[in-house]
């Protein structure tokens, strides 16, 4: 592996990056930060959700577990379709009627204060530890192949690697994220295809056809598991799928703040339309990239690592060519941060407006002072859960994302559910301790569902009754006057 070509590669992607974001950010305003002038085109939009939904977990978890299984993966994404349907009819025009910048705003409008603090406290949990998770897996593959070679502490890295964030992110905010996350995505998708058609050379694979047939005569390709008592059961996986997708991009600031740049709700829903096409297609791209690499190490005699998130890295650097591993360091890299830069201008965005009001307790001339200092807040904080999560990891990423994402989303999942779907208007003090109790709940049920439910054993179908707990507290709660 050879390091100072690695170097050079990453350095020469970083310049673009730099060169992007100083074209972006000229003429940003301290509204522009977070609302992009509201006039970035649907079709750009689309394309660089692709890689901020995806990012570093995708890109080496998803092939890493096909040979655990299978396609299983597939069913979660199948019931994203629905979701993004939700999405697209149900929650984009309700954030576009109130001309929300933050979208948990709504809460306060709906509910009050307090449902409105927890939202957005959710939101900024469950986006710190999920993308800490997502940049904690690329960094790791940078410290093997990169930093390794010179000597560099782990912790070093992961300053370097979030500092790089901060630097193309601070000033253009969200108009900068826009372009960057595209061109993050295109060099991501253009690394998948590569690295296919790389690895289909190496097993004398050479036509779709023959590739198409290799993986699909392979036991790897099974999707469907009919189990019931299995976590990957069909049913509990697509409708997870459809939960997910609400949570995780219709009610996260992250993914919605990109929608919410678009000129007007139809052509943002129109980016969803065609974000979703592409997302299915992606997918099942990294997971025929999956069963590639266990039918590689099968033919080469090549013993599979005890972590699966290890197979993808492993082989691309000691194995495949060299070239090979140059696209697949950039594939990773530019995963990672087409995540990670979105996220953290997200979560500056949801602290400004949700928790210190920005617009209304602070003058135009220090709202950029103060929104910056928040920015290195939390480029601080991704740097401590980072280290942290690399100390208590035991297990693949992608599991810990979903996972961690179906108890922290949960409260908003119900939140949101009644407050759309119900008239209802609640005791709204008592919010906070709903939101605390339900994923507790649910956890416990979790734990010992086993053991109680005759061998049930929850996948993230625990993301829906997490915020089942919370709708039927927000009941509990409710405004006798109004039932």
């Amino acid at each position: 592996m050879n390091a100072p070509l690695i170097l050079l590669v990453i350095t020469v992607y970083f310049a673009l990056l730099f060169l992007v974001a100083q074209l972006t950010s000229r003429k940003v305003t301290a509204k522009s930060f977070f609302t992009g002038d509201r006039e970035s085109p649907w079709f750009l939009v689309a394309f660089g959700m692709i890689g901020a939904s995806l990012s570093g977990v995708t890109f080496i978890s998803v092939p890493g577990e096909v040979g655990g299984s299978y396609f299983n993966y597939f069913q979660l994404v199948l019931g994203y379709v629905p979701g993004y349907l939700v999405i697209a009819t149900v929650l984009m025009p309700m954030y576009y009627k109130y001309n929300l910048v933050s979208i948990y705003a709504y809460l306060d409008q709906r509910f009050g204060f307090w449902s409105y603090k927890t939202g957005a406290f959710f939101f900024i949990l469950s986006r710190t530890l999920g993308s800490s998770l997502r940049v904690f897996l690329v960094a790791n593959v940078l410290q093997l192949v990169l930093f390794d070679y010179w000597g560099v502490p782990f912790w070093v890295s992961v300053a370097i690697t979030v500092l790089l964030i901060w630097v193309y992110t601070f000033r253009g905010g969200i108009k900068t994220v826009v372009w960057t996350d595209s061109l993050q995505t295109f060099f991501m998708l253009a690394s998948v295809g590569v690295s296919i058609y790389l690895i289909s050379d190496e097993l004398g694979i050479h036509s779709p056809a023959a590739l198409i047939s290799t993986v699909g005569e392979s036991e790897l390709s099974t999707i469907f598991n009919w189990d019931w008592q299995s976590g990957k059961n069909f049913f509990k996986q697509f409708f997870s799928g459809a939960f997910i997708a609400i949570v995780m991009t219709g009610l996260d600031q992250d993914m919605m703040q990109k929608n919410l740049t678009c000129r007007n709700i139809g052509e943002a829903q129109k980016n969803m339309f065609w974000f979703t096409i592409i997302l299915v297609i992606v997918n099942l791209l990294f997971l025929t990239l999956g069963a590639l690499l266990y039918i590689y190490a099968e033919a080469k005699g090549i013993a599979i690592p005890a972590r699966t998130d290890d197979l993808y890295p492993m082989l691309a650097t000691q194995y495949f060519p060299a070239l090979a591993a140059i696209v697949f360091i950039l594939g990773i890299t530019a995963a990672a941060y087409s995540s990670a830069d979105s996220t953290l201008t997200a979560l500056t965005t949801s602290f400004c407006f949700d928790f210190l009001d920005i617009e209304k307790r602070y003058p135009e001339e220090r709202q950029q002072s103060v929104r910056m200092r928040v920015h290195v807040m939390f480029t601080a904080i991704m740097f401590v859960v980072i280290l942290l999560f690399r100390w208590l990891n035991d297990q693949s990423v992608i599991n810990s994302v979903f996972t961690v994402a179906s108890y922290t989303y949960g409260p908003l999942l119900g939140l949101y559910a009644f407050g759309l779907f119900t008239k209802w208007q609640i005791n709204d003090r008592w919010t906070p301790l709903v939101a605390i109790l339900a994923p507790s709940i649910a956890f416990a049920l979790s734990t010992y569902s086993q053991e109680l439910l005759f061998g049930y054993k929850f996948g993230f179908e625990i993301l829906i009754v997490n915020g089942l707990f919370t709708f039927l507290g927000l009941m509990l709660i409710r405004k006798k006057s109004n039932a």
